[in-house]
């Protein structure tokens, strides 16, 4: 039964109501009623549909747990549908009734399309009072993130994203007016969505420990590189943009988005290291309250990276970026920039793959004892501290690191630290690796350095002349006892008495030597005559108690 035959027939149904004898039926009626009625179809309201953004709760809480579905079964990031759900609720005001993007679960072939949308209108083609609103719309279609290790899927979403990408990087580069806090979330938002992931990376126990043949590793390229590299893009020229204001930015940009951006220096593809130190910089020029937090938390990588694993990809990017910083440091230093220089950078000497990232290292090095000269004297004895004893290439590398040093050192802070550093110098010319021996003989061809030498050449000849000696007399290779024989003659040039003195030493020293070796043949001549004669008999051989008493040890 119809409820309008109900409601025609109320009158007749109210006086039986009256009676005692139908209040049950009076309340059973009612009941059934209401039931009907709540079954019918309601035409919504405008203010409603102006509150909902014109969905209604229940279907985009479908909507949403449906795409949330399809990301998880296809891979992708978690945050792609928590992002593209939010896109609703940050537009709920704004243009109501556009259709944006269309999420689309269908089954081709056995394979989900997880997500497929339309491309937005172009900036050109819409008036400029709702410009900013299509760029609001374009961030959240950007926030959707594919999965790249399949390039077959998703082709034409991919392209309209990238070509989106590509048009809000435009329209950040050209933009005339302060950009206002609403859109500030939304680019912090889609920036993060897209770059702040988790990093894979193939085994690479041996390739970085050990660091062998650095120049022939193949780098890992990220798949999704064609996006990203528009994100990184997009994000420097936000960062650049005078448009952007750094007060209100630096709620957004802040230090968790630091510390993330941070971590992906450890990144495998060098394209993205050298597009985050762009932008690290830019970030560091700009949000001076920051700078102080970013020194902090890169100091914090080196010293896990020194003390710890050892292992990471961005350490030449991250040095690259302090040589600007340290560039730029007021005179007189601070102490807490003397502290990073001993507890930092020192001891970044100390990894096996210190190749890596060693040109940058010795840049920012030399960046402090040209501001500072009075740190040479620190920078040099750790340098000695950190000093290779096998390794002959990682050797060389400390010789060309210690002659720039040298260069911006003044004579006080020389004299410091003259007679341990020309100890490590004169064993570098005794090896018998050609290449220590001659890049340790090419620091007489700097100017300042042989100037400095020659002024103290009186402590510093008898340190090294043995060692000067002995590779003119027999070392293997021409090329070092040629060098070397140069090095003797400025110094017989400069002071013949001295170097006479010193020959003479050396020559009394070499016949004690001799003497002190024949003597020892001697001993154990005898000594292997005497066993061979106790040999037949079984008999012990005697050590004499002088022997004893000069070793008691033994």
């Amino acid at each position: 039964m119809s409820p309008f035959l109900f409601l025609r027939k109320k009158r007749v149904f109210g006086c039986l109501f009256t009676s005692g004898r139908f209040a049950c039926e009076k309340r059973f009626l009612f009941k059934m009623i209401k039931q009907i009625l709540n079954r019918l179809p309601r035409k919504p309201s405008k203010s409603s549909d102006n509150r909902e953004g014109g969905t209604s709760t229940s279907s985009s809480n479908a909507y949403t747990s449906s795409r949330n579905s399809d990301l998880a079964s296809n891979h992708y990031a978690n945050s792609s549908g928590a992002s593209f759900s939010g896109f609703h609720s940050t537009n709920s005001g704004l243009n109501q009734g556009n259709k944006i993007s269309q999420v689309v679960n269908a089954k081709l072939n056995g394979n989900t399309v997880a997500t497929s949308f339309e491309a937005l209108p172009n900036f050109r083609d819409v008036p400029n009072s709702e410009k900013q609103n299509l760029f609001i719309r374009k961030l959240n279609i950007c926030c959707i993130v594919f999965d790249f290790t399949d390039p077959t899927k998703n082709v034409k979403e991919k392209d309209i994203k990238r070509q989106t990408l590509l048009e809000i990087v435009d329209y950040v580069s050209s933009a005339n007016g302060k950009f206002s806090e609403i859109i500030m979330q939304e680019i912090v938002k889609m920036v993060s969505v897209n770059l702040f992931r988790a990093l894979t990376s193939a085994p690479r126990e041996n390739k970085v420990l050990l660091a062998f043949d650095l120049e022939e590793e193949e780098p890992s390229m990220d798949s999704a590189w064609p996006h990203l590299q528009v994100v990184y893009e997009f994000l420097l020229r936000f960062v650049a943009s005078p448009e952007t204001d750094a007060k209100l930015a630096k709620r957004y940009i802040d230090h968790s988005f630091v510390l993330r951006l941070l971590d992906l220096f450890d990144s495998e593809d060098p394209r993205e290291r050298e597009y985050l130190k762009t932008v690290l910089h830019r970030i560091y020029g700009k949000f001076m309250v920051h700078r102080p937090f970013i020194r902090k938390a890169i100091n914090n990588i080196f010293y896990r990276f020194i003390f710890e694993t050892e292992k990471h990809n961005g350490i030449a990017e991250l040095l690259e970026i302090l040589g600007s910083i340290i560039n730029g440091f007021a005179l007189p230093l601070k102490e807490e920039h003397k502290l990073f220089l001993v507890r930092a950078l020192i001891p970044l000497h100390k990894p096996k793959c210190i190749p890596m990232y060693h040109q940058q290292l010795s840049y920012c090095i030399t960046q402090f004892v040209e501001k500072d000269c009075k740190l040479a004297d620190t920078v040099i004895r750790g340098l000695l501290k950190y000093w290779p004893i096998t390794n002959s290439s990682k050797e060389v590398m400390f010789l060309g690191e210690l002659e720039e040093v040298l260069e911006a050192t003044q004579l006080a802070e020389f004299q410091r630290c003259m007679v341990p550093l020309f100890r490590q110098i004169g064993r570098c010319l005794s090896s018998s690796h050609f290449q220590v021996a001659e890049r340790a003989l090419f620091l007489w061809n700097n100017d300042h350095i042989e100037t400095l030498i020659k002024q103290n050449r009186t402590v510093i000849l008898p340190i090294i002349f043995p060692s000067l000696e002995k590779n003119a007399r027999s070392h293997w290779n021409p090329a070092v006892q040629s060098l070397t024989l140069n090095v003797r003659k400025i110094f017989s040039d400069t002071d013949p008495e001295l170097f006479e003195e010193c020959l003479h030493k050396f020559e009394e020293d070499q016949a004690q030597e001799n003497e002190v070796k024949s003597k020892r043949e001697t001993t154990w001549k005898r000594l292997e005559e005497i066993a061979a004669m106790k040999a037949a008999s079984n008999e012990p051989v005697l050590v004499s108690p002088k022997a004893t008493t000069r070793n008691p040890s033994c």
